[in-house]
């Protein structure tokens, strides 16, 4: 008898910046997750599907926890946090070519008080020098002494340990054995041909911030939010895609446009080919910067950008 597939939900949370998209992205062998070295570049929780001959792991990819500065970023940490509830197998990831950080301890002393039944502590970069394993498997042994000596009498959390390099190739096949090792028996969640769920306005609206962030500077990137406004479908020339980029103030408007609206243009011209390539169709953007000032303290914007609900 053949043995039985497993099938688990894992959520995959930490600070920001620690490289959970990129681990994602590689898990998963194509590109679910933008990427970028500037803070809350993932604003929304993404399903990235592995499939693979033991089975099928749905990796939810989280906001990173951060120090929250404003409404968005509240909501931000408080989806991060929400994500580590009701998965089958949580994954902490932690960036150890940096000394453990306060969100870094947040999430070992969270652990520990939640006892999640599986757990996967994840020691990313391990490519770079210093690299920090013993003060982050310290900073473990702090938090469930702390556990214990508040009285906390259940059953301590036996996490397994991975390092990791998710920009190399084979970098993570030890984490993935151990998702695999620790999921349970059960049917595919999803057809084993996707790779995501994420709904198509708000991937489109990704991409196009992320080509942003490659391009922008200081606090422009956090001030800025996109929304795809209508997806226009043609046989023949393919997809039309009306795109509003939101800013706080109007300085910020030319500095996205760029003298002559290089900047711009050179963002559409980046993202174009992208989201083409993962739609298998044409995809023209139609980008529209508009000034919209406290954008992230509007409801019905933040609900258009996926942040308070699910978008089709």
């Amino acid at each position: 008898m053949e043995p039985l597939l497993k099938s688990a939900m894992v959520g995959v949370v930490g600070r920001t910046n620690a490289g959970k998209s990129t681990i994602v992205n590689r898990l998963v062998g194509e590109k679910v997750s933008i990427v970028s070295p500037v803070e809350q570049t993932t604003r929304n929780t993404i399903r990235g599907i592995v499939a693979d001959p033991r089975g099928q792991l749905v990796l939810l990819d989280t906001p990173g926890l951060h120090k929250a500065v404003g409404p968005l970023g509240k909501l931000l940490n408080g989806m991060a946090r929400a994500s580590s509830a009701g998965v089958d197998v949580l994954c902490v990831v932690f960036d150890a070519s940096h000394e453990p950080q306060l969100e870094d301890e947040g999430w070992m002393a969270r652990v520990a008080k939640e006892h999640p039944e599986k757990c996967v502590f994840v020691l990313n970069k391990a490519d770079r020098a210093p690299f920090y394993e013993t003060m982050f498997r310290d900073l473990w042994k702090q938090a469930t002494c702390a556990r214990a000596a508040a009285g906390d009498a259940g059953e301590s959390v036996k996490p397994i340990w991975v390092k990791s390099c998710a920009t190399r190739a084979g970098g993570c096949d030890e984490l993935l054995n151990a998702l695999f090792d620790l999921s349970p028996e059960g049917p595919a969640l999803f057809p084993d041909d996707i790779v995501t769920d994420y709904p198509r306005k708000l991937a489109i609206a990704d991409v196009v911030r992320e080509k942003l962030l490659q391009r922008l500077f200081a606090e422009v990137p956090h001030e800025i939010g996109i929304v795809t406004r209508d997806i226009r479908e043609d046989r023949r020339r393919g997809w039309e895609a009306e795109v509003t980029i939101y800013v706080n103030r109007p300085s910020q408007k030319g500095i996205v446009i760029g003298p002559g609206a290089r900047l711009i243009k050179a963002v559409r011209l980046a993202a174009e080919p992208e989201l083409s390539e993962m739609f298998g169709v044409k995809v023209r953007l139609d980008l529209w910067v508009k000034v919209e000032r406290d954008w992230m303290k509007n409801n019905r914007l933040l609900g258009e950008m996926g942040y308070l609900g699910a978008v089709q």
